[in-house]
């Protein structure tokens, strides 16, 4: 449990405020207690001094929490001292009785659709596709957790007119043959000719076009060698998703929705929301501080936008979501407040929300598929995993099963890197940053849980059992700090699928980790005496458990040795 939520809910009924848990603060010296409740905010409302107050709060809340020890004032705060030995039972207790399932909550109802990673077809799967897909799988990951039924879409760039492009370069300059043993990198060093040829020759934009309205016309011809380059890029795609051990529950990429779109332009255009602008036809956004959202253009053809409402529609009847996520860069913002404007205008009173994030950027600049420049994710984690074995081999030589705790290792440490900073934040993408083994690293959390499970294995965790523990014992400021963190996890999951954050998960993790070795290092556990063992090894088994549920959450493995 979390023990400043305790202390909030016992202020919380005695004050009638919801407000508390926010107010309540940390006193940096321990000696002023657990936390403190400062009352200054309260002295004109209750038109008395803030000392007054604390000492009447006291009154008030003493004796209502089993957790508290004590209370004491000191001035205009109201200071709150936790049961070491309660705390630490009342945690320790529930781990060793849930296991894997501690910090489960209930906290969510009904689905949550949440749209990540989303690469285009026929084009590389690179680093900046790194961000969408490792955050998406994490808030997949965390909703699950709280109670959510979490639904992960894959939505594929899988159809557009950048196809048309990459049939006039097959046609012109392809091989089946290279395409076939070369995948991706083939395709993409077609369009990257394209490109550079149309700069010289407008009249291959001209051919782009015309292959892409027989697409949209059904020409056999054109879509065969569409689902052609569709299944060439799912065969990368998926080598990728391995690597990171990360699922979809739907790949539904673009072309779905194509059939589904005239219904919904249909319900605009009966609501009176269409108008015509230049022979195109737009929903108006003047009036909200916005561009125009254009649905259909003077030829008639749909965009992309027309698809997302499709696409939004689609969703809510198929999953009937509560809340609809899109974890998509910072650089769609508008795209997404447009669209969701659009959709309340039709009288649809649906939680939606963009998840943006910054972008990842080479150290020379932004990342382009256009021009060619590109880290690919496979080159990237196949590196990564490299690296790892190189470490292996020369600190554990004798480990077992060294190639897979080396991808562990590897993927581990560039998923934990992406996901401890705030999503928001643009990534500086740079070798050394992402491969580093020190410091507050997947690594260093994945080494401590490996630990711990060494420790466990020389111990012995049959004795483990909580009516057999003297929660006294961990009493201590090393044990105990773990133990108030180690109440915290369930709050924390329910904190980032609030906020969005899976940052919240990697910080918490860290924390954790470096509480446990702080414990460790100043705290015998297997020469103890017996009853000292005893409860040490039961803390050694929740820290464990813990770390190994934390890092599952954000995507990342827990080896049991390193």
């Amino acid at each position: 449990m979390d023990f400043k939520k305790a202390v909030a809910d016992i202020l919380t009924i005695a004050l009638g405020d919801e407000d508390i848990y926010e107010s309540l603060e940390t006193p940096r010296d321990v000696k002023l207690g657990d936390y403190a409740f400062p009352c200054f905010r309260l002295a004109k409302t209750l038109k008395k001094s803030p000392a007054v107050i604390a000492a009447q709060i006291k009154e008030k809340v003493e004796n209502k929490s089993e957790f508290v020890a004590r209370i004491e004032t000191a001035g205009a705060y109201v200071n709150f001292f936790l049961d070491k030995g309660a705390a630490a039972k009342a945690v320790i207790s529930e781990i060793i009785d849930k296991g894997e399932r501690y910090g489960r909550g209930s906290a969510g109802r009904g689905a949550v659709t949440i749209d990540f990673s989303s690469p285009n077809v026929a084009k590389p799967f690179h680093i900046g596709h790194l961000r969408t897909t490792v955050i998406g799988n994490a808030l997949y990951n965390i909703y699950d957790f709280i109670g959510y039924k979490s639904v992960g879409i894959n939505h594929l760039g899988d159809w557009g007119t950048q196809f048309g492009k990459m049939i006039t370069a097959y046609v012109k300059w392809g091989d089946r043959e290279e395409i076939e043993k070369k995948g991706v990198k083939e395709l993409n060093r077609l369009y990257v000719l394209f490109h550079r040829e149309a700069k010289e020759d407008k009249s291959l934009e001209d051919e782009a076009r015309a292959w892409f309205i027989k697409m949209q016309n059904g020409d056999e011809d054109a879509l065969s060698v569409w689902r052609w380059f569709v299944e060439i890029s799912l065969r990368e795609f998926n080598k990728i998703y391995r690597l990171l051990d990360i699922k979809f529950d739907y790949f539904t990429g673009e072309s779905f929705y194509n059939d589904k779109m005239d219904a919904v332009v249909t319900e605009l255009k009966e609501k009176g929301l269409l108008e015509e602008s230049d022979g195109a036809m737009i929903v108006n956004l003047e009036r909200y501080d916005m561009p125009p959202l254009m649905v259909l253009r003077k030829d008639g053809g749909t965009l992309y936008a027309t698809r997302d409402l499709a696409t939004a529609f689609y969703r809510k009847e198929e999953f009937n979501f509560v809340k609809s996520l899109y974890v998509v860069g910072l650089e769609q913002s508008l795209h997404f407040k447009q669209l969701f404007k659009v959709i309340e205008l039709m009288g649809y009173d649906w939680d939606m929300a963009h998840i943006p994030f910054g972008l990842v950027r080479l150290e020379g600049g932004k990342l382009s598929t256009r021009e060619g420049q590109v880290v690919l994710m496979e080159e990237l984690l196949d590196e990564a995993v490299k690296r790892s074995k190189a470490i292996i081999e020369r600190k554990n030589p004798s480990l077992d099963n060294k190639d897979e705790v080396a991808r562990q290792v590897g993927v581990g440490a560039i998923i934990f890197n992406d996901l401890y900073n705030s999503r928001i934040k643009d990534v500086v993408f740079s070798w050394e940053r992402i491969l580093s083994f020190d410091g507050e690293t997947g690594p260093y959390v994945q080494y401590t849980h490996a630990r711990a499970r060494a420790v466990l294995a020389n111990g012995g965790t049959a004795a483990i059992d909580a009516d057999n523990i003297d929660f006294s014992i961990l009493a201590d400021e090393f044990s105990y700090e773990t133990v108030k963190l180690l109440g915290a996890f369930g709050d924390k999951a329910i904190e980032a699928a609030e906020k969005c954050e899976p940052y919240i998960i990697t910080r918490y993790l860290v924390d954790l980790a470096q509480a446990f070795n702080r414990f460790y290092h100043e705290n015998m556990v297997l020469s103890a005496d017996a009853a000292v063992k005893t409860a040490r090894l039961a803390l050694v088994f929740c820290v464990k458990t813990v770390l190994a549920s934390g890092l599952k959450l954000i995507g990342v493995a827990a080896p049991e040795k390193m």
